[in-house]
Parts: C-alpha cells; sequence; structure tokens
C-alpha cells in the first residue's frame, strides 16, 4: 500500500495547543487512550453516544501480550486493581497457565497450549477501572466532523446540535464506527458482514451444576465439533468464591451462516435463538451438553452475525487530514474473537498513539507522526484482521480446524 501524500504541516500553534484531544467512544480503547493523554499532562474529552458507562450487555475479554502497554497508561494504584476487573478476582493471575482446546464430541484433548500471565476482564469492571479521572460526555451521537482552514484543529458536531473544537480528533467508537464511515463514506465505511455468528447466554446455575460446569477449567474452555461448529465456556463473574450459586457463566456455539440466512432470521426470538443453540448441543460433549440442558427455554440471550474490517484493503485508506483525525481500536480493525486478540491490539493503538501525541506535543510533525503510527497499526491491525477472518474459516471447517492460527499458535502474539 502506498502512503497518502499530503503537504508538511507546521509544529502546533499556541492555540491550537489549548486545545484538547477529542475522543469519539468511551469503550475500553477509548478510555485507555484518555488515560495515557491524562498521565502525559495533555487534555482530552471523550463523547459517548450511551447516556451513562454501564451498558446492559457485558461480556469478557483476554488480556496477554498487551498487559504490559495497558500498565504504562495508567497510574500505579488502578494497575495494582486489575485482579478486582478480572471474571474470578479471588483467583490470582498465574504467572503461566495452561488452556485447553477440546474436540466438542468426544472431550478429547486436542492441543493445550501454556503461557501467561493471561488476564480474563470483564469488560464493564475494565470500563469501571479506567474511566475516573477523566472528562466523559454522554449521550453525544457524532454526526458530523469539519477542519479549521488553517489546519490547526477540528470540530465534532453531534445530533443534540452542540460542537466541541479540539487539537485532534479520535474514532473510538467501535466496529460500526461513524467516524470512519465519515472519513470514508457509507459504502467503503461500513462494516463488512461475514458467513458466521453465534448466540450468547449468560447463566448462573445450582451449587452442583456450577461446581460440575467449572470443573472443566476454571477460566475458560474451547473446541471445536466435527458438524463445524465452535464453542467457548467461560467464567463471566465469580461474585463470590465461596458461594457457587453466585456464578455467572458465559458460553455460546458459532456456526457457519449466510448473510442471506443472517437477514432471513433477523426477527427471530431469544427462545428461538436459544432453542436453536441448544440443537446444536446435544451434540457436544459437557460442559456445553449439560450447560444448555439446565438453561431455562425462556433464558435472555444475544445473537450476533460475525463482522469484519480490513484497513489494509487497496484503496482504503483515508484522509487523516494533515494528522487532524485518526482512528484506533474497533473502529479501525474490527476483527472476529475466536483467537482473543482484539483487546491486545486496541490497547496497543492506544499505548502507540499516546507516544505519538506526545512527540506532536513536544514539537514534532503531525503530519508525519500520525502518517507513521497509522502506517503501523494499519500493517499490524489489518494482518490481524485477515488473520482472525482466516482463523474463523479454519475452526468451523473440520477437516481444516487443526490449521487454524488458534490451533497451532494458541492466542499468543505472532
Amino acid at each position: 500500500m502506498s502512503d497518502r501524500q499530503s503537504a508538511p504541516t507546521p509544529p502546533l500553534s499556541p492555540h491550537a495547543h489549548g486545545l484538547p484531544i477529542l475522543i469519539i467512544g468511551s469503550g475500553s480503547t477509548g478510555l485507555a487512550l484518555g488515560q495515557g493523554l491524562g498521565k502525559a499532562g495533555i487534555s482530552c474529552i471523550i463523547f459517548e453516544k450511551d447516556s451513562a458507562l454501564e451498558r446492559s450487555r457485558d461480556w469478557n475479554m483476554g488480556l496477554h501480550w498487551g498487559a504490559p502497554i495497558l500498565k504504562s497508561l495508567i497510574p500505579e494504584d488502578r494497575w495494582a486493581r486489575i485482579q478486582s476487573v478480572q471474571v474470578d478476582p479471588h483467583n490470582p493471575t498465574k504467572n503461566e497457565d495452561t488452556l485447553a482446546f477440546i474436540n466438542g464430541a468426544t472431550g478429547e484433548e486436542m492441543v493445550a497450549f501454556t503461557f501467561g500471565p493471561f488476564y480474563r476482564l470483564r469488560r464493564s469492571k475494565l470500563r469501571s477501572l479506567l474511566a475516573p479521572g477523566l472528562e466523559i460526555r454522554h449521550s453525544k451521537t457524532l454526526c458530523n466532523v469539519t477542519y479549521a482552514h488553517d489546519g490547526q484543529s477540528v470540530t465534532a458536531h453531534f445530533n443534540d446540535g452542540t460542537s466541541a473544537t479540539g487539537c485532534m480528533l479520535v474514532g473510538a467508537d467501535g466496529a460500526r464506527s461513524t467516524v470512519r464511515q465519515l472519513l470514508l463514506g457509507p459504502t467503503k465505511g461500513a462494516i463488512n458482514r461475514i458467513p458466521y455468528a453465534a448466540t450468547f447466554v449468560q447463566r448462573r446455575f445450582t451449587r452442583e451444576q456450577a461446581l460440575y460446569l467449572r470443573s472443566f477449567h476454571p477460566l475458560f474452555l474451547a473446541s471445536a465439533h466435527p458438524d463445524k461448529h465452535f464453542a467457548f465456556f467461560g467464567m463471566q463473574d465469580a461474585a463470590d468464591a465461596d458461594d457457587p450459586t453466585s456464578w455467572t457463566f458465559f458460553f455460546y456455539i458459532s456456526w457457519q451462516s449466510s448473510v442471506e440466512e443472517q437477514d432471513a432470521t433477523a426477527g427471530w426470538t431469544d427462545a428461538q435463538r436459544l432453542a436453536q443453540q441448544k440443537q446444536f448441543a446435544r451434540k457436544f460433549c459437557d460442559p456445553w451438553k449439560s450447560a444448555y440442558e439446565w438453561t431455562p427455554d425462556n433464558a435472555p440471550v444475544w445473537y450476533l452475525g460475525l463482522t469484519d474490517w480490513d484497513p489494509g484493503r487497496q484503496g482504503y485508506r483515508w484522509d487523516n487530514h494533515s494528522g487532524l483525525v485518526t482512528m484506533v481500536g474497533d473502529a479501525v480493525h474490527p476483527m472476529t474473537y475466536q483467537r482473543g486478540q482484539g483487546l491486545n491490539h486496541s490497547i496497543t493503538d492506544a499505548g502507540k498513539l499516546t507516544e505519538s501525541i506526545v512527540e506532536i506535543h513536544q514539537g514534532a510533525n503531525r503530519n508525519e507522526t500520525i502518517a507513521s503510527f497509522e502506517n503501523e497499526m494499519i500493517e499490524r491491525g489489518g494482518k490481524e484482521v485477515r488473520d482472525g477472518t482466516a482463523n474463523t474459516r479454519l475452526l468451523h471447517d473440520w477437516a481444516k480446524v487443526q490449521q487454524s492460527p488458534f490451533f497451532t499458535k494458541g492466542v499468543t502474539k505472532d
């Protein structure tokens, strides 16, 4: 890919130095970036479309090779609390842990990975850890971005009629990023739908059931099934270490599902989604078989068709307006989740962009510095998007599952 050529920009003017960085989105990436900038003494404001930090859906994410970068972005006392953010805060993170990948039909171990430290973090708790001390403005839905004629400032415009001006704008607004669509248009900027889907369940069980289900692995377990299904089972929240009835488990089965099938079933109810999962699970070994049998037919679930967006595609490089606007995290490289790389790349973006903004504030050329940041991010994140989607395809093809990156490399960085 050739770099976009543009005229050099002068160092930030005194006016621009007085303006904040505008961050669109208060997910983990935007908050981590905000913490890094705050630690460096650089003003920023985060804008969030939701009315509050809390959201109705919660899930968990793996943090491993990206952990040192997150540690560098946040205050020491905040990192000291990282254990409290884990799905099981009572079970100290090991320097090394072994995670198994099994045959979903027989329970036979196909491969095991030993690595660490591995943090399995609840998304809601991670955001709560990262939010304090940041200026977050809620109920702000971005609708447009404009740029000053002198090239020194950028203005975000919101649906409520308000606006905010900063010396740079960063899109950290997730897989269906508005910033990306404003930069590339509704066609190139749209999320790419791929032919796989999953339905997710979060559930508590009786004491005996919970102890049995967790006996397979205290953290999480993954499997591929000969029927071309992939499955995950793990903890979401171990609220009370001594009360298994307080433990919430998180599990799903994913399958090949054409975009046409996804559209045709768009109106399905939770009960229909769960019934489909239960049908898949009948051919699975435990813990999936029992977990689905023990889940009431009217239990709430949520469904997602899988998506990606590759920033490395020819012709998809955006105009960053000489470094006035850029993107990080899922806004620029949303990827499938079966190999657990998304959070690590997103935190890496936040760390590298923090370093770049510090350099700009110290006098570095904004255009060149942001171009360099984007080049590295596009190469690294784009490769992971492509590898992640290939991994998803292979995990759902029993004849090729052993060729998948998950099987050959686990969740470690290349």
